[in-house]
């Protein structure tokens, strides 16, 4: 009896006794303005200060690009071809079982690099277009973390921890500031369909909202007639029809969230209307029709393959133009532990056109100066062959202690090198910088304060870059 009191008690304060003031003003923002897609959190938390970016776009190469190829040269490395990696560079650093019980005979560089604009920044050759925006580019060559296996190292990677269940670096963007479009969601993902299966998954989670309400996790188009699903109408349901029945609904849903008081509640009026608004707003996104032959030249020819992500870097500029906040890709099968030199160059191929022309694009808009776009994955690859070093069935195995990320655009310094690894591209050498480092920098970017960003979750107050020390890499920023 006194525990049923207490659940009273405890409605009538949500729904009734709090003066239905939960539910008014959780439903102040409804309706059918553009307010209505805003999140509260952009009025009761906004920039903490003056933003450099209004947007992101994160390039997410997934399965651990080898920056021993494309971006950290290393050309003393051919004297210690088929030599063991000396101990006093190892350390006893952890090695995966695909790899722990071989010996870790040193594999050079397979491809040969050359220096590009006025930077100098060294690129492979199997990543030639990029050459051309080297100066446009802010290179990381110190990133390292914690975690050797995918699925941990990605979740880290997009959430700041190792286990699932926290809110994805776009799902805090959103909480934090909303988005700028009514029509479109705050956070939205999309993965490139691939000419050959990838047996890498991509988990749901990595684009999550965890604790946070649902209302911020990332909406992924899918590459189908459909990008959303369910979001056509019935065949012969009037838009007039449509437009009623959600009214009708939403009169019940705001009935139960006065009583109640559940913030899933008023998430789920606002997917109703963002939907009904998206039957409009996506279709005319995904359509690239209107796009002049010039841009699919631009980006290259599998640009005009739906779902590839040459077609995806253009959607992303498409997004990045009608307001989203949060745009990020997924390009799977970077994970080469086999055939290295035809694996890796067929990622290379897929797409070095289609990021430096989004760079490119973005420039000759000019919206590169408020648009900071990210390239990286969950970490890098070893220096020691995998399989027979010599072989062309060679790969690399997972490498957590050094990798290579960029980002270009707003409020980075252009055309610079920021951090080293040491000789053999297995530690880091100078200025380190972990994932936390890069979320605080990104949230610096837009405006947002890592160490004011916090969300109570179960009586506990959550951030994004956890309760470790984290600190904005101020000497990248412009």
């Amino acid at each position: 009896m006194q525990h049923d009191r207490l659940q009273e008690t405890r409605r009538y304060f949500l729904g009734r006794g709090a003066g239905i003031g939960l539910g008014a003003a959780a439903l102040a923002t409804m309706g059918h303005s553009a307010s209505a897609a805003t999140s509260p959190a952009a009025t009761t938390i906004a920039s903490h200060f003056a933003p450099r970016v209004k947007r992101v776009i994160f390039l997410t190469q997934s399965g651990g690009p080898s920056q021993l190829e494309l971006f950290d040269q290393k050309p003393d490395l051919m004297k210690w071809a088929g030599i063991e990696l000396p101990e006093s560079v190892r350390q006893g650093q952890r090695l995966t079982t695909m790899t722990a019980s071989q010996k870790q005979l040193v594999m050079p560089p397979r491809v040969k690099f050359t220096r590009h604009g006025k930077s100098g920044a060294t690129i492979g050759e199997w990543l030639p277009h990029l050459g051309e925006v080297a100066d446009e580019l802010c290179f990381i060559k110190s990133m390292r973390t914690d975690q050797i296996n995918h699925a941990p190292a990605m979740t880290s990677f997009l959430t700041g921890h190792q286990l699932a269940g926290r809110p994805s670096i776009g799902a805090w963007t959103s909480y934090g500031l909303g988005s700028e479009n009514s029509n479109l969601p705050d956070f939205v993902v999309m993965i490139s369909k691939m000419q050959r299966p990838s047996d890498q998954p991509l988990y749901d989670h990595y684009w999550g909202s965890g604790f946070l309400p649902s209302r911020y996790q990332g909406v992924k188009l899918r590459n189908s007639r459909d990008p959303v699903l369910y979001l056509r109408d019935p065949e012969g349901l009037p838009r007039e029809l449509r437009r009623g029945m959600l009214d009708g609904i939403a009169e019940l849903n705001q009935a139960k969230l006065a009583e109640a008081g559940d913030p899933e509640i008023a998430t789920r009026i606002r997917q109703y209307e963002m939907a009904y608004r998206m039957q409009a707003s996506v279709p005319e996104l995904t359509d690239l029709s209107d796009e002049p032959d010039s841009t699919f030249e631009l980006y290259g020819p599998d640009s005009r393959r739906a779902g590839s992500y040459a077609a995806n870097c253009i959607m992303a500029r498409r997004m990045a133009e009608r307001g989203v906040r949060f745009i990020q890709l997924f390009h799977p099968d970077w994970d080469h532990h086999s055939r290295l030199t035809s694996w890796c160059t067929a990622r290379c191929r897929d797409t070095d056109q289609g990021t430096a022309a989004l760079i490119k694009d973005l420039k000759r808009r000019g919206m590169l100066d408020d648009t900071l776009v990210v390239w990286g994955g969950e970490f890098g690859r070893g220096v020691a062959g995998q399989g027979k070093w010599d072989s062309p069935e060679a790969g690399r195995d997972h490498h957590p202690r050094c990798f290579t990320m960029w980002l270009a655009g707003g409020g980075v310094k252009p055309g610079i090198t920021y951090g080293a690894t040491d000789d053999f591209s297995y530690n880091v050498a100078e200025n380190p910088v972990n994932v936390h480092d890069l979320h605080a920098t990104i949230l610096k970017l837009l405006g947002i304060d890592h160490e004011r960003l916090i969300y109570r979750f179960q009586g506990l107050d959550f951030k994004l870059t956890g309760v470790e020390p984290a600190r904005v890499v101020k000497d990248i920023l412009a």
